[in-house]
């Protein structure tokens, strides 16, 4: 009932290509709804039915059957928040300011979700899950990425106009895109069009 390996989030360029993006964590995945200042814009954590969709897009297997209020919504953005700030932070090398770690910390001192047996034998969530329970996973998830032996591995996307977060857990540890399959690609393309151009300069 914890969080499984993920496939990765389906994603939407401003090209209107798809792409899958696999952040590495259950709380990555929360920083593609919005994010704080000029971020504020991609948000889509408006109502209650939002952060259940997030839900079920999540690593999170099965999706839990949540009860979510309007509050609950209000602070999954203020903890979603506080998170960009922690990580991205830490992928620049500085700390994170007390502020935002209260707000992690507050968010990780509720009960999390709690798995449960079903009566077919399968797994799945308790009864009465509820958006505060939800999001004191998501943030003793985070809570152990920031204190975990990946911490030093959280990253930025090397795009310069992408500013997806994730974790490298690959065993090599040179993973620098949010995927190959957009910003890598994209990358590749641009790097062989400018070979080719000074190429055909000095030839």
């Amino acid at each position: 009932m914890e969080p499984s390996a993920s496939p990765g989030l389906l994603m939407r360029a401003h090209s209107g290509a798809t792409y899958r993006f696999d952040p590495g964590a259950l709380c990555l995945e929360l920083l593609t709804t919005g994010g704080p200042g000029e971020f504020r814009r991609y948000e889509t954590l408006h109502a209650p039915e939002d952060l259940a969709a997030w839900a079920e897009r999540s690593r999170l297997t099965p999706t839990p059957v949540l009860e979510v209020s309007e509050d609950d919504v209000a602070h999954a953005r203020r903890l979603r928040d506080a998170l960009f700030r922690v990580t991205t932070a830490l992928a620049e090398g500085a700390g994170a300011t007390p502020a935002d770690l209260d707000t992690l910390n507050e968010a990780a001192a509720h009960p999390p979700l709690v798995p449960a047996v079903g009566p077919d034998g399968g797994r799945r969530w308790a009864r009465g899950s509820h958006g505060a329970g939800l999001l004191s996973t998501v943030a003793r998830d985070a809570v152990d990425l920031l204190t975990g032996p990946f911490a030093h591995r959280v990253r930025v996307c090397a795009s310069d106009n992408c500013f997806l977060i994730y974790v490298d857990t690959s065993r090599p540890g040179r993973r620098r895109w949010c995927s190959m399959e957009h910003c890598g690609n994209l990358h590749k393309v641009r790097t062989l069009r400018a070979r080719r151009a000074a190429d055909e300069r000095d030839g």
